[in-house]
């Protein structure tokens, strides 16, 4: 294993890779560094002088400013690194030529829908309108469970706290969610249950949804069963006869929606598991297919990166407005802009947000930016699409399936169990974790920095990416976990 790395030339620090002591005489670059404290994996070291307000530079880019004179061999962190970021910037189009060779044509087993659209789960989906009937579409899964035979994957309620006391944006964004997964393809059949007296009841809900197959959607209204309970088991029963009838079959990785997002960063995450992602992305885009980058906020700082790679100035402007509107909500709710990285990021050595959203971007491999979706929006565009959502686990994964993706990518650094919707699969950012949380993680990506390249590995990880759309489980889905949230801004009455 490689003891540090300089990930671009024109950087001014290098990483550790493994606990480096004080005192070790490193060759960076022909010239000698030696360490002037401990450097803990994944952190930053001064590998030439840096003068009080000199930029420091990783990935190529200001990660920020040194806020005292660093020495060669110092440990660069929060205590001598502070944001180089303002607030709201004005941004010029330089546009990047980043198109993407066609690539050959990969397939996997999934389920055509006669609608057209592809899933790669054929699950029953319990979904209710308010909280107040959560506990029985808790209760309704457990019942369920039975039905799970044949080609039936999965029966899951997705509870949540919402669908009534709230007020404008907040109502709209949760009839737009449960309407997005309503629809969405990996669930073969849907329960909508309701109470009858909320602000999203059914009837609020169905002109969101559309037009919808009655043999696949079914609506019950508790308030109007005299046994809401039979009721709705005689109707997902029902459902299984439906949905039980769908078969996989070879369907073209041009059609696959694939999320992405990261969770609980480290100072490796931008050198090993992201860039994989990032691979990947350009793989898939290549074959034909689409992914979606979302976490807003983790943009901050390397957004012109991804604006300069818009396949046209519509597409910029709507980035700027994606960036711009975001900072615009911070501060409407009088809140610092560059509140971040969390105490889990620097504590795995990510010091200011520049540093974090470098990092993060990398997820996006190279491909042109086609389009920026609003939240909830469904994708459109295949290729490499931008999505409006919070750097929250929960909700930003939730919004990737409800606009349409059919597994979400998630890289780590320190571990999570959660899950989303749809099949969410963790990435390791290095082996150590991989190895202690072996029921958390899918897919190390750590040994990018010990004996694997980057072809060898974007190979890999693309073969596993087709072993799941074709039904292959991941850990989350082993345990049996499926969560959703619904992004909240304003007031609840």
């Amino acid at each position: 294993m490689q003891d540090f790395i300089k990930i671009h030339s024109a950087d001014n620090v290098a990483v550790a890779l493994k606990p480096l002591a004080s005192g070790t005489t490193l060759t960076i670059g022909g010239s000698s560094v030696t360490l002037l404290e401990e450097i803990p994996q994944g952190h930053k070291f001064a590998i030439t002088d840096l003068p009080a307000g000199s930029a420091v530079i990783k990935y190529g880019n200001a990660i920020g400013l040194a806020k005292e004179d660093i020495k060669t061999g110092a440990w660069i962190h929060t205590h001598n690194l502070k944001t180089g970021l303002g607030d709201l910037l004005t941004y010029t189009y330089n546009k990047q030529d980043t198109a993407l060779e066609p690539t050959e044509e990969r397939f996997f087993n999934g389920y055509r829908r006669p609608n057209g659209k592809v899933g790669v789960r054929n699950e029953i989906w319990i979904i209710p309108t308010v909280g107040c009937v959560n506990k029985i579409a808790t209760s309704l899964e457990n019942m369920s469970k039975k039905y799970v035979t044949g080609t039936i994957d999965e029966i899951a309620a997705f509870p949540h706290p919402y669908g009534c006391s709230q007020m404008g944006d907040d109502q709209e964004y949760t009839r737009t969610i449960l309407a997005d997964l309503i629809n969405h393809p990996n669930a073969g059949g849907v329960l909508v249950l309701g109470l009858g007296c909320e602000n999203s009841s059914v009837a609020e809900l169905k002109p969101y949804i559309g037009d919808y197959d009655e043999r696949r959607v079914k609506f019950l209204v508790a308030q109007e069963s005299e046994d809401e309970m039979a009721e709705a088991m005689e109707m997902i029963e029902q459902l299984v006869e439906y949905a039980g009838s769908f078969k996989r079959e070879p369907i073209s990785s041009s059609e696959l929606i694939i999320g992405m997002k990261c969770g609980g960063s480290d100072g490796l995450s931008g050198i090993t598991a992201n860039p994989t992602v990032g691979a990947f992305s350009d793989m898939l885009v290549s074959k034909g297919g689409t992914t979606i980058l979302t976490e807003v906020p983790e943009m901050f700082g390397a957004e012109t990166l991804l604006m300069n790679r818009s396949q046209n100035e519509e597409v910029f402007e709507k980035t700027v407005d994606l960036i711009n509107d975001f900072k615009n909500y911070f501060t409407a709710h009088n809140q610092t802009i560059y509140e971040n990285p969390s105490p889990g990021n620097k504590k795995g050595g990510i010091s200011t947000l520049e540093d974090k959203s470098l990092g993060c971007v990398q997820k996006s491999g190279s491909a042109p930016i086609v389009d920026v979706l609003k939240y909830g929006e469904p994708v459109r565009t295949k290729g490499l699409n931008l999505l409006n959502a919070p750097g929250n686990d929960l909700v930003a994964s939730t919004a990737l399936a409800a606009s349409g993706a059919h597994i979400v990518l998630f890289t780590t650094g320190r571990g999570t169990p959660f899950a989303c919707p749809v099949p969410t699969m963790k990435i390791s950012t290095n082996t150590a974790l991989s190895s202690k949380k072996g029921n958390w993680i899918d897919f190390n990506c750590g040994v990018l920095v010990e004996d694997t390249d980057m072809d060898t590995l974007k190979n890999q990880f693309f073969d596993f990416v087709i072993e799941v759309a074709s039904g292959k489980k991941v850990k989350s889905e082993e345990a049996g976990f499926h969560d959703m949230a619904i992004f909240k801004q304003g007031v609840t009455l």
